[in-house]
């Protein structure tokens, strides 16, 4: 056990989760919390980062709930100057905003294009910025961990734009993984199959879920807490030391799949 602590411990570690009120994020924010992680919780509904907070304060933590539009800047700013006068530094950052819509392309209006690669791509270009900038100051290194999808390519059909925003985050990170490799801040993704949240729900017609679970090996759906895992191996800078750049799908099989 005591070598195990030693390889995935995250004691005193400062954890940014981005989208931290939703239930993968929230899962995995829980994770870094059992692992010994501090939390700071960012979700543009603060009711739910407040549901997810009170989660996690019984891992006895920190943990503070942060509203926070992550599109746009100003926000970020601010929630950066409050973790810092709670926490005094930040040491994870988990990208974890996402929004979906399953509109046929000839329908999608620029607004629908505009917000979709604003929650999803912008904000983790701008929090990168921020809370990356912050990490290059402290002068001890980092781990980024952007949440990207098995819609980043190739794509899924009826979420073109989300499609869109994902492949943007996956070139994002292998971007910044290599030019943030000096300063010792790892930049990956995760990239999970299908874990049917509120975002992706109203896509899933029972045909639909026929055709995901015939192109899946493992023939279901993931559950929440499988991320958990390699949320926290990505975290810590003993276990993956020599991680960066990499795209980690976590799907099941069903990107291993052709026909």
């Amino acid at each position: 056990m005591h070598y195990l602590q030693a390889l995935f411990g995250l004691e005193n570690k400062v954890a940014v989760v981005i989208g931290g009120g939703g239930v993968l994020a929230g899962c995995m924010a829980e994770g870094l919390a059992k692992a010994g992680a501090h939390i700071a919780i960012l979700d543009v509904n603060i009711d739910n980062a407040q549901k997810q907070s009170e989660i996690i304060k019984k891992y006895g933590v920190r943990v503070s709930a942060i509203q926070t539009d992550a599109s746009k800047k100003e926000d970020l700013l601010c929630a950066e100057k409050d973790i810092i006068a709670q926490y005094g530094r930040v040491d994870i950052l988990i990208n974890a905003p996402g929004i979906n819509s399953s509109t046929p392309f000839l329908d999608i209006q620029e607004e629908e294009w505009e917000r979709i690669l604003d929650v999803n791509l912008k904000s983790m270009f701008l929090a990168c910025q921020i809370f990356g900038r912050r990490m290059i100051t402290q002068g001890e290194g980092g781990s980024i961990i952007n949440i990207s999808s098995a819609s980043s390519g190739p794509p899924l059909s009826r979420v073109f734009t989300y499609s869109v925003s994902k492949a943007g985050v996956n070139n994002l990170t292998q971007n910044l993984a290599r030019e943030w490799a000096p300063q010792k801040i790892r930049v990956n993704a995760i990239a999970p199959g299908f874990f049917p949240a509120q975002q992706n729900r109203k896509i899933l017609t029972e045909d639909r879920i026929k055709a995901i679970f015939r192109h899946t090996p493992m023939a279901r759906f993931g559950e929440p807490e499988e991320l958990t895992g390699v949320v926290i191996w990505l975290a810590s800078e003993n276990a993956s030391s020599f991680v960066t750049g990499a795209i980690i799908r976590v799907d099941g099989g069903y990107t291993a799949m052709t026909i």
